[in-house]
């Protein structure tokens, strides 16, 4: 799961952070409201933890933009004990939950994974595809009930595959998802060819059906309809 924590107090962004990413996140930060702006409107996000209280403006106007520009990322809000009037209204205006400071950082977990059930898996905890069925609470994947041996990469690629099942994916929206802005760093993203190489190979092995299919120039497709 990929997600952006726009918070401008550093320590409790870089706890979230640091957490997140130990949790199998793609974790990315932001402390102010315009350079969380500019990232949504760039890349996507499973869900965006969202401080109201920030230096250049409040967290309200980032989900107001959110939903006028229909970027369709969940929202949390995380917000003082005295600001429950910009809580409900948060909500109001269509965030997906909100947590009171101070909470535990296993709580943000829960609260973030119920929000990913909600939008992606109809609140429902395992995706059941044929024979295969994948469980993003626990991070494992099975094909005819035997536990498929991934890596965390190999695991977040396969959901980002089945969530998006019929559609194409380029590898430059695989990478963006997957490392976030690590591939700022990188001069292609050829290293995704290796990884869906890896994931099609593991499937077959577990007798599961070629769902990948190479889409020349473009990217790939998860076929549901094998």
């Amino acid at each position: 799961m990929k997600v952006l924590v726009v918070e401008d107090n550093l320590e409790l962004a870089q706890n979230m952070e640091s957490f997140l990413k130990s949790e199998g996140y793609v974790c990315e930060t932001s402390h102010t409201l315009e350079g969380a702006r500019d990232k949504i409107a760039s890349f996507q996000y499973d869900c965006v933890i969202l401080d109201l209280m920030l230096p250049d403006g409040s967290g309200l106007e980032l989900v107001e933009f959110m939903k006028t520009n229909r970027i369709e990322s969940g929202i949390l809000i995380v917000s003082a004990k005295n600001a429950l009037d910009d809580r409900v209204k948060g909500l109001e205006l269509g965030a997906d939950d909100y947590l009171t400071k101070p909470f535990h950082l296993t709580e943000l977990n829960a609260r973030l994974r119920a929000i990913f059930r909600r939008r992606n898996l109809n609140g429902e905890r395992v995706i059941s595809l044929n024979e295969l069925a994948v469980n993003p609470d626990t991070m494992e994947a099975t094909i005819h009930d035997r536990k498929l041996d991934l890596t965390p990469k190999e695991f977040e690629l396969l959901l980002y595959f089945v969530i998006n099942k019929n559609r194409v994916v380029t590898r430059q929206s695989i990478a963006e998802h997957l490392w976030g802005d690590y591939i700022d760093n990188l001069a292609n993203v050829d290293f995704v060819y290796q990884h869906v190489k890896n994931l099609r190979k593991k499937i077959d092995m577990a007798q599961g059906r070629d769902y990948i299919e190479t889409v020349y120039g473009l990217g790939y497709k998860f076929n549901a309809a094998k």
